[in-house]
This record gives C-alpha cells, structure tokens and sequence, in this order.
C-alpha cells in the first residue's frame, strides 16, 4: 500500500503544513538501483584521536571518491562521512569527534551517510571501553537527529581489509534503511580466497556466483525480495515455501531462473528433504519462513502459540542442525536467520511471535562462534522492523501510521531493504561479520 503521507509531504503545501503542525517530515530514500549503484557525491574521511587504521587502500578498491573540495560533491555536499575513531581512548578523545562532525554534519546531502569506526572494547582498560561504549550513544543520537534520510552507523574493527564488504554497504544505496546499528566485524574472514574472503572471480559485480542459496518462505514478500536480490548477485536461488504457495514458489523461482522445492519446513524431514534436493551443497541458508497469530496472552489458546513458535524457531534449529549433520552446509557457508525487532523490544499482541523471534537471535549469538570454529560458516540474523508487505498493509490505518514514524527515517521500510541486508551478510567478504543481529528498521524508536 502507497505511503500517501510520504507522497503529501513531498509537495510544497504538504511541507508547509507538516512543518507548522511539527509533524513527521519524510525524506524519500535514495536505493540501489543498476542505474544508480552509488551515492551522489563524494566521501570525507576524518580522524578523532589517534588512529593507526590505515583505511585508504580499503576505500580506493572500493570506488569511494574523496574527490572534490574536502569529499563534496558540487554543490558542496559530501554524500557520506567516515570518521575513524578507533584511536579514541578517554574523553578527552571524545571532544575530538564533536570537533570532527559539529563542522559538517549539516552539510552531508540528503539520504547521505554518516559512519563512524571504532576499536573493540578493551575490558582491560576502563577509560577505552567507557570512551568507545560513549560512540555508541552518541551514534544513535546522531541517527535520530540528523533527517532528511541520512543514516548514521557505528562499526567495530580491529582490521581494515576485514571491514571492506561492510563499509560497502553502508556506505551505498543498499543500506537505505540500516540506521543507528553497533556492527562488530573481526579481525579475519572464516574462509575464502581473495581480500577478506571474497571470490577471486569477481568479488563485487556478482560475488554469488557458482553458489547456491536456500530461501524459505520465498514465494512472496521479504522472501520473495530475498530471492531476487540473491539471484541479482548470481547465486542459484532454491525457492522453498509450503506446497499451497507451490504457484508462486514456481514464478519467483522462474523469474529468477532458480528452483522450486515446495516443503513444509516445520516437517520432521524436512532437513533431509531439503539435503536430498541439493546433492551438491549449499552455500548460502536463509531462515526467513515465519507466520503471525497475534493475539493478547490471555485470550491467546495454545492452539495459536504452538505454530508461531514451530514455524519461527523450532523449525529453524531443527533444520540447521540437520543441515550441519549431513554436511549439506559447505565451508564458507553463510545462515542469515529473519528475527524481528519485536523479539527484541517485545509487542503487544505478540507474546508467542516475540519469543520466537528472540530466540532466533539466541540462536545466533550461540551458534555463531562455533559454526565458524567448526565448519567456517558464519551465522547472522536481521531484524527488520516496520516493512510494507501485503501483512502490514492489512494493519488498521492508525496502527500502521504508528509503525511507520516511529523511526528515526519517519517511513516504513520495504522487502529490499531487508534482502539487501541479507545480500552483505551472504558475500563472500563477509566472513568477519559473524555473530551480528542488524535492525533493518529505520532505527525504531522503541528498542534501538
């Protein structure tokens, strides 16, 4: 469904009036596009404290210009800001990224982005895990204060090279509604050949390629986008969704010219079905199947419980651990798993879908080490917020208004916005990303 607000407040009188009553001002966001792959403008790198990340190297393999008076554009405008400060140690350090940013914030064009780099918390030293724990609050402010469809984001890095396929993200169109996130990136990919374990072929154009990639609930919706988004960076998308979606299963999967393999996933086989169809191994896992039966606790009977939580969790756990046995899962493997920000700052009406989702991210902050210990396949999880799908869009009027401006960005998200999430944590040079929840929420003002 049309976001009409959105549309009304691109207009002058729409302005005009939203800006008079203080209301909610969207900014249309800038996504990826085959036309429009990049950001409109150029980069400023600034340095906070003293920093010996040599980043460079990192951000002339990425295309990322620095061209310009100080990384602006013509009009003056940087399109994004990196600021390195992974050499902040103590609060004095922390004037220094009020000095670097106070001058420019202003400046940065609209949908443009903000990122800022910093060191793991040393638990040694005091001083350093307060001053960087404070770039933490300090960017989730930022995001909530900046508008006009800029993001801010913080990242965690002990190597450059390690970190190259994040700042590619986000620090490009396909990070549209990633805003306010902590993302910790380690010092090494878990496996791969190239810089960071990117494919040697053609790393970046169609890092995919030759992969193959499973999508459950894939018929329709976030799944749907998944699949495409997917396929767009070269994998072999298996298409997997419940016999009765077998139509629409079928159309994605020959849009895309991937397959179709229409499976209950909550089946006790259903990991077995799924090895027996893939005799070749797969690459890339996305858990993304999951079902609503909201009601409030008390008058919520097992009968509606029971389901949310064996599409959304039990069936996710069951199905890895067969995949894992069977050796279907290859090295260098990727399992991104769909959570939710309502397992993460709860909602009324979703005590059952809540939990399952929370425990998806359970599962992936215990699962995660050891995966990649073990077999070299890493395990993260996005958690998107409000996206407009044909569910959300069945929400009543005041309800679904709600869910979109109670973000940072004042809009809903769409299904690319997660599947281009989804799309990083699957590359190849992200091996280092292990561990990771993402909110894909425009930076949700309840539990971000």
């Amino acid at each position: 469904m049309a976001d009409r607000y959105l549309s009304f407040t691109g207009t002058t009188p729409g302005r005009l009036l939203s800006r008079r009553l203080g209301l909610p001002q969207p900014a249309p966001l800038k996504r990826w596009s085959a036309a429009r792959p990049g950001l409109d403008g150029g980069l400023l790198h600034l340095t906070a404290g003293k920093s010996g990340l040599d980043l460079a190297p990192v951000l002339a393999r990425a295309g990322l210009s620095t061209g310009g008076p100080g990384g602006a554009d013509d009009a003056g405008r940087p399109a994004s800001v990196v600021l390195d400060a992974t050499g902040v140690r103590d609060v004095a350090d922390l004037a220094e990224v009020h000095a670097a940013l106070h001058p420019v914030v202003r400046s940065v064009a609209a949908s443009g982005r903000v990122v800022l780099l910093g060191s793991p918390i040393d638990a040694a030293d005091h001083h350093q895990a307060a001053a960087q724990q404070a770039l933490e609050g300090f960017t989730r402010s930022l995001g909530k204060e900046i508008g006009r469809g800029r993001t801010v984001n913080l990242v965690r890095l002990a190597d450059a090279d390690a970190a190259e396929s994040t700042l590619r993200f986000l620090l490009s169109p396909k990070s549209a509604y990633v805003s306010g996130q902590v993302i910790e990136v380690g010092a090494g990919a878990t496996t791969g050949t190239g810089p960071a374990g990117a494919s040697a072929a053609d790393p970046w154009d169609l890092p995919l390629a030759g992969r193959t990639a499973l999508v459950t609930g894939g018929a329709r919706g976030i799944g749907e986008a998944v699949a495409e988004t997917l396929a767009r960076d070269g994998a072999e998308v298996v298409v997997l969704d419940v016999p009765r979606a077998g139509a629409d299963a079928r159309r994605v999967a020959e849009r895309i010219g991937g397959l179709a393999l229409p499976l209950d996933i909550t089946a006790a086989d259903a990991g077995a079905r799924i090895a027996e169809a893939l005799p070749g191994g797969l690459d890339v896992l996305v858990h993304n199947a999951g079902i609503t039966r909201d009601r409030r606790l008390a008058n919520m009977p097992a009968e509606r419980w029971a389901p949310v939580l064996e599409v959304n969790l039990a069936s996710v756990l069951r199905t890895t651990d067969a995949l894992f046995a069977a050796g279907t899962l290859k090295r260098g493997g990727r399992i991104v798993a769909t959570a939710s920000i309502a397992g993460i700052a709860g909602n009324a009406g979703q005590t059952n879908y809540g939990a399952a989702k929370a425990g998806v991210i359970g599962l992936v902050r215990s699962l995660a080490p050891r995966a990649a210990a073990e077999h070299g396949v890493t395990v993260n999880a996005v958690a998107p917020g409000f996206i407009e799908t044909r569910m959300t869009a069945a929400i009543p009027l005041v309800i679904r208004e709600a869910g979109r401006r109670m973000n940072s960005l004042a809009q809903g998200g769409l299904p690319v916005d997660v599947a281009e999430t989804t799309a990083w944590l699957a590359h190849p040079a992200s091996g280092a990303v292990n561990g990771q929840v993402v909110r894909v929420c425009g930076q949700s003002l309840l539990g971000a």
